[in-house]
């Protein structure tokens, strides 16, 4: 991991630090990724998206499952960071310097309301975007066109919003071909900040239970992750803090 200090958890290194001690919009090129317990069990199963976590210059601990798991393993403790976090703390930053950012994913009408509200919210920061085709892959000639945007317009920050595994994957394949200083994939936090799906309160976020409004609103998309796989992680978190795991 480059720059701030991690905590191995699972086989992850997850960012300790706070988001502004670590994260910066300078030096090298970096990707920064957050990790959940739905995307740790999709990983172990689907090698390139394992490889994509494992490749991020910084893993953030997005949600309270993986918090858990460094308490109850090492006893020690990382705070939650959502990918809706980082994205108010680049737009923070870039606002400060006058930067440029750019968002790859979502609907056109979404892009559009984000766009306005950065108008209104972050006036000083430059921002473009592209609406890529909605399907499980894309073609070689999708990703040239998605590239050719990104790097046309050269941002500081690359906001990539395609779905999880897709949207690291794609950004794993493809970031040596891309122009950006930070990258992200932050997949539902297009939504939230578009108002198109609206983020839990700050009641439910503080409460960790962010995750339980969201699986009443959208049961069918989000049973799995939370019946499924939020098992499955909480018996490998047991399997590591008995040593049966390393």
């Amino acid at each position: 991991m480059s720059g701030g200090n991690a905590l191995s958890v699972m086989g992850y290194d997850v960012l300790v630090d706070q988001l502004e001690d670590a994260v910066s919009i300078s030096g090298s090129k970096k990707i920064i990724n957050t990790i959940n317990p739905h995307s740790y069990i999709t990983a172990k199963s689907n090698p390139s998206f394992r490889k994509a976590l494992l490749s991020s210059d910084m893993l953030l601990a997005d949600g309270s499952g993986v918090v858990l798991a460094a308490r109850q393993i090492s006893g020690d403790s990382i705070t939650k960071m959502a990918g809706a976090d980082l994205h108010q703390h680049l737009l923070a930053k870039l606002n400060e310097s006058g930067g440029r950012c750019f968002y790859l994913g979502a609907a056109p009408a979404t892009l559009d309301k984000i766009k306005a509200r950065l108008a209104e919210e972050f006036p000083n920061v430059q921002v473009d975007a592209y609406s890529p085709p909605y399907k499980p892959e894309f073609s070689e000639e999708d990703s040239a066109v998605m590239i050719e945007a990104v790097n046309a317009f050269a941002p500081d920050v690359l906001f990539v919003g395609m779905t999880a595994p897709k949207q690291e994957r794609w950004l794993d394949q493809h970031k040596n071909e891309l122009d950006y200083k930070v990258a992200s994939c932050i997949g539902a936090v297009f939504d939230f900040y578009a108002g198109t799906v609206q983020r839990p309160s700050d009641f439910w976020i503080k409460m960790h239970l962010e995750w339980l409004p969201r699986l009443l609103k959208e049961p069918r998309r989000l049973w799995r992750r939370n019946f499924v796989s939020t098992p499955l992680f909480l018996l490998d978190v047991l399997l590591y803090k008995l040593g049966v795991k390393s």
